[in-house]
């Protein structure tokens, strides 16, 4: 069976799975009926924000398309058609991930009320596999639906065939600039929201976290589902696509630029090595599906247990599936054995496993460095900050270094299609990543609904301790995501400079056009971060300002005798996150036309290695940082350092007030800022070997 035809069944089998599992998820019941109306209010509040944010980004996508098509000189009708359908692939996953969570966290709170933590943890993680398969079965579904429409595989000429493969780069722009907008904007909601709902109500009017009586605490939970459901999805749904067409591209380059012309023998070898990426994608797809079975059979006392053995069981599958798939059907190129394929595949899963142990490490209240910056919490939020960040820079160490040793290894065993593959085999098994980490939103949620619906104690300590896992499995995802943004970046990198025709001697640090590069490239993410704490602010001043009033205003909520509106702490997030996330999204679209053109292909180069090294290195920190200051205020809501309403516990109210943007905001926005600004000078690339250097030329 080629690799096209597993590919197509694989991602077929996915959507069925996704299909029962959702079917699954609302025989459930929803409970009583304060219940189903607190559920209600998610629902529409997410609805309401996602059609308001796509009506935005379609029109940012139209413009581009209609761009593109003006300038069907370097890009084509093809183009314009394979960009468009990228967004629509990306909007699509989101959509259906997110209107599912937003029914699963009710029933997962009714389950927790009448079966205890297994019927709770089958329901929640049932939720986030919908989003975690639609991801990858949608996402290989819409690029083996361009290989046809295009003819890739088909009978080619050497140009003709890179032609359709610089179409192909398209789709990863288009799910690449649907993300951006996604993820951040999901992230300003949700954190804006958060900040006002802690702030005046646990911090200044001391009540519960998901009281009733506060406004904002509607709008904090639909955060959580339009933020770490659609965003996430949308986030590692490009990083897969970039990473697989990475590979493609690289594949032809290797051997083009090899001893070999590519005729008819050469593209035989090219789509072969097409084909085994594409298998290896369904190995994935069955691997991670394989996977959620073993974490609903196994869920007992322990889920997180569970959600971690699960995404181990499918990358041990999928390296088990994928030798035996690189033996049937890998072969020899350039100067690497069929087998290199294999080893740089091995390298991408072992590092994306070692980087979810550390974000695990630094951010799970069961390990020292959260314990101990819980302890700090005693001291007062000044030192339990300072802390948090300190914990966040130290995470950056390992992860690093396993980045640094998977490149030397994938490079060694492959060449530069090696890293490409790295790339995809930390992504490989993204169905099981995504199902994990959107599993954490819906037991939030099911949190807030128990407080909200007055409970029984019983029932909120069930979700609780889901949510505490969520936190660490959301962290791990992240871990994942900033990860996968480093190798697809870095992929796309390199075969943005393989098909620039960039030579080795261009590219070295005494070279001025480099070195402007990169610091144009190490500046940006921090300008970019900076926007985005900005919008923050804004939305969580006003959200502040509102809760504020309402409480002032609306006489007996304090009491319990009135209710609030949550309706206009929403409005205030959906229209803080829309303005917020349009700035950031412009720098990410031009910086690489703008650089490209004024300074040349060799400077954008520079400015890509610039972003990606600063990139990681601060979306990491800002990760780990934002989850062990949540998960150090868990750690006390427990019991320890006096418990809740004790000094430790304000102390690490105001440090998660503090981390919650820097990891639901900003460090998961710019893994994808590195990504969008790669993939996005990719397909520049035939404009920029005409147009382009305009100030070098003045000298």
């Amino acid at each position: 069976m080629s690799g096209v035809i597993m590919g197509l069944a694989s991602s077929i089998v996915a959507i069925i799975v996704v299909l029962l599992l959702i079917r699954s998820v609302l025989v459930k019941e929803e409970g009583t009926d304060i219940m189903k109306k607190i559920a209600k209010q998610i629902q529409t509040g997410a609805a309401t924000f996602l059609r308001r944010e796509y009506i935005y980004i379609s029109i940012v996508v139209v413009v581009i398309a209609l761009v593109m098509l003006f300038a069907r000189r370097y890009f084509g009708y093809a183009s314009a058609i394979s960009f468009v359908w990228g967004a629509i692939v990306s909007g699509t996953a989101g959509l259906i991930g997110m209107s599912v969570a937003t029914r699963a966290n009710v029933r997962t709170t009714y389950a927790a009320q009448k079966t205890g933590m297994k019927g709770a943890l089958n329901v929640a993680v049932s939720g986030g596999a919908v989003m975690g398969l639609c991801v990858v079965g949608i996402a290989l579904l819409g690029l083996i639906i361009l290989i046809f429409a295009f003819g890739v595989m088909g009978e080619t000429s050497d140009s003709e065939f890179f032609r359709k493969i610089g179409n192909i780069n398209s789709y990863a722009m288009g799910a690449s600039l649907f993300a951006l907008f996604a993820r951040s904007g999901g992230g300003i909601y949700t954190k804006g929201a958060d900040m006002g709902a802690d702030l005046v109500g646990k911090v200044e009017a001391g009540i519960p976290e998901d009281d009733p009586r506060n406004p904002a605490v509607i709008a904090d939970n639909v955060g959580d589902n339009v933020g770490d459901v659609a965003g996430l999805g949308a986030d590692l749904l490009e990083s897969y696509i970039e990473s697989m067409i990475a590979s493609m591209v690289l594949a032809v380059s290797v051997v083009s630029l090899g001893t070999m012309k590519l005729g008819s023998e050469g593209l035989g070898i090219v789509k072969m090595l097409i084909q085994v990426v594409l298998s290896i994608a369904a190995a994935g797809i069955i691997s991670s599906i394989l996977g959620v079975l073993f974490v609903k059979i196994t869920a007992r006392k322990n889920p997180q247990t569970a959600l971690l053995g699960g995404t181990y069981v499918a990358a041990i599958l999928t390296m088990i599936i994928s030798a035996v798939i690189i033996w049937k059907i890998g072969i020899p190129f350039g100067n690497y054995g069929k087998w290199g394929i294999l080893w740089s595949l091995i390298s991408g899963i072992i590092s994306g496993i070692i980087i979810g142990f550390v974000s695990e490490l630094y951010t799970s209240n069961r390990y020292k460095p959260v314990q101990r910056l819980a302890k700090s919490c005693d001291t007062g939020p000044a030192i339990g900050v300072v802390g948090g960040i300190s914990l966040g820079m130290r995470s950056v160490f390992i992860p690093v270094i396993a980045i640094v040793f998977a490149i030397i290894i994938s490079s060694g065993s492959a060449g530069i299609l090696g890293i490409g593959i790295a790339s995809f085999g930390m992504l490989v098994t993204t169905g099981m990543i995504v199902s994990v980490d959107s599993y954490g939103p819906i037991a939030d949620n099911a949190g807030g609904i128990a407080e909200m619906s007055h409970l029984p104690p019983e029932v909120r300590k069930v979700t609780d301790h889901l949510d505490a896992v969520g936190n660490t499995t959301a962290a791990i995802g992240k871990g994942f995501a900033i990860g996968s943004a480093a190798y697809a970046a870095i992929g796309l990198l390199s075969a943005y400079i393989v098909s620039a025709r960039l030579l080795e001697g261009e590219l070295v640090l005494s070279s001025i056009q480099v070195l402007s590069g990169l610091l144009i490239g190490g500046m940006l993410p921090f300008l970019f971060s900076s926007l985005l704490f900005e919008a923050v602010k804004k939305e969580a001043f006003e959200m502040v300002e509102e809760v504020r009033r309402q409480f002032r205003d609306i006489k007996g909520l304090m009491e319990g005798k009135a209710e609030p509106d949550p309706r206009t702490c929403i409005d205030i997030a959906t229209k803080g996150a829309i303005k917020g996330m349009m700035l950031p999204g412009a720098i990410a679209i031009l910086t690489p036309l703008v650089v490209g053109v004024i300074f040349g292909p060799v400077t954008l180069a520079g400015t890509l290695i610039g972003a990606i090294i600063s990139g990681i290195i601060i979306g990491i920190q800002y990760a780990n940082s934002g989850g062990g200051m949540d998960n150090a205020k868990k750690y006390i809501e427990d019991g320890q350092f006096g418990g809740k309403g004790s000094e430790a516990h304000k102390a690490a109210v105001v440090g998660d007030t503090v981390g919650d943007p820097m990891k639901d905001t900003v460090g998961p926005s710019i893994n994808i800022l590195i990504k969008l600004m790669s993939v996005i000078s990719l397909v520049l690339v035939p404009m920029l070997r005409e147009v382009s250097g305009i100030i070098w030329n003045l000298f």
